[in-house]
């Protein structure tokens, strides 16, 4: 299988090198984004659980005291800025305001280089079809000045053989269209996350200033 592949990659010709580096390229951008979303997060999940029931009793100063020790983290970006809003102004509209232009900062960072994959892929799709017109032609100039009986098997194999690029483009672009579409719903759900946080947030505070 193994020389099968190898066979496949060099009857291609020269643009199976550039798919097969936009292929890796992807690749490198997906494991990175994959393993920065999937961390952000669990630590978002595991302190918004830290966090909350002190908020619930009221405990502001040691809430903005865990979200200040972890302001690299987007859930305590947001909160602490809540928390720090709430010591200036006890309006809701502030506080949700102040965490939806944090929310706003934080999104860029969430999306950074997700939206290459789709680029890539359809660069890599048409270096494949580039590759595969630049083997038809080929193959009719070659064909040109042969016995016209081994015209139509020679032109047939040719051919065979400039499909391959597009095959190639094909099988690099479809995982990372696939990759790219797993990112944007694990962005999104982030994001749903994050304002669902907000909302919590607001919430809890109004309810303590009702009940105060």
């Amino acid at each position: 299988m193994l020389s099968d592949m190898i066979t496949f990659f060099q009857s291609g010709g020269v643009f199976m090198y550039p798919i097969l580096f936009v292929f890796a390229f992807g690749i490198a951008i997906a494991i990175e984004r994959y393993v920065y979303l999937s961390a952000l997060k669990f630590n978002n999940r595991r302190l918004l659980g830290k966090v909350m029931p002190l908020l619930k009793q009221g405990s502001y100063q040691e809430a903005y005291q865990i979200t200040s020790r972890s302001s690299n983290v987007a859930i305590c970006q947001m909160l602490n800025l809540g928390l720090a809003t709430m010591q200036s102004s006890s309006r809701r509209e502030d506080i949700e305001m102040a965490m939806e232009e944090e929310l706003m900062e934080i999104m860029p960072r969430l999306e950074k280089r997700t939206h290459y994959l789709a680029m890539l892929a359809n660069i890599s799709t048409l270096l494949g079809l580039l590759g595969t017109i630049q083997g038809l032609i080929q193959a009719f100039n070659s064909v040109a000045a042969v016995d016209p009986s081994l015209k139509a098997e020679i032109l047939s194999s040719s051919i065979s053989v400039a499909m391959n690029t597009t095959a190639f483009g094909l099988l690099g672009a479809i995982p990372l269209i696939i990759i790219f579409s797993i990112l944007q719903a694990k962005t999104t759900e982030i994001v749903d996350s994050l304002e669902m946080a907000t909302v919590k947030f607001v919430n809890i505070l109004a309810k303590r200033k009702t009940q105060a």
